[in-house]
């Protein structure tokens, strides 16, 4: 079984749009262990209780933002080492030095082909 039959990934976007284009990706990408949630703390609460291999967040969502979920997840034993793709419109060098002191895997700037999406995972999980 290769890895993208077993990958499990968490989306996490507040704008349902945003939600369906990320999921369309890995679909496209012949991902198919995924979930979706609209808010980073239903995510960060599924993710204690059932970790995944990767998670792909927005950035700026309500309530708990991207950079706040990472933080979240690297404080938990279960959920310190699963990997974390933020997605933003603007990825400034403040933001990359952020995610990159809490742990960020790796980023992608909106708007996202499904091939720049793919190479981006690749770079945290391996080939596809």
């Amino acid at each position: 079984m290769s890895l993208k039959d077993n990958l499990r990934v968490m989306i996490v976007d507040d704008m349902g749009v945003s939600r369906g284009l990320l999921v369309q990706a890995i679909e496209e990408m012949g991902i198919w262990k995924n979930q979706a949630e609209n808010d980073g703390r239903a995510a960060l609460n599924k993710l204690i209780a059932d970790p995944v291999h990767l998670v792909l967040s927005d950035y700026n969502m309500p309530g708990m933002d991207g950079l706040e979920l990472l933080r979240a997840l690297r404080q938990h034993q279960a959920t310190a080492r699963i990997g974390f793709i933020l997605v933003t419109g603007n990825p400034t060098p403040d933001l990359v030095a952020q995610g990159k002191a809490l742990g960020l895997n790796n980023m992608i700037k909106k708007p996202f082909s499904t091939a720049s999406m793919k190479q981006c995972i690749e770079s945290v999980v391996g080939r596809l």
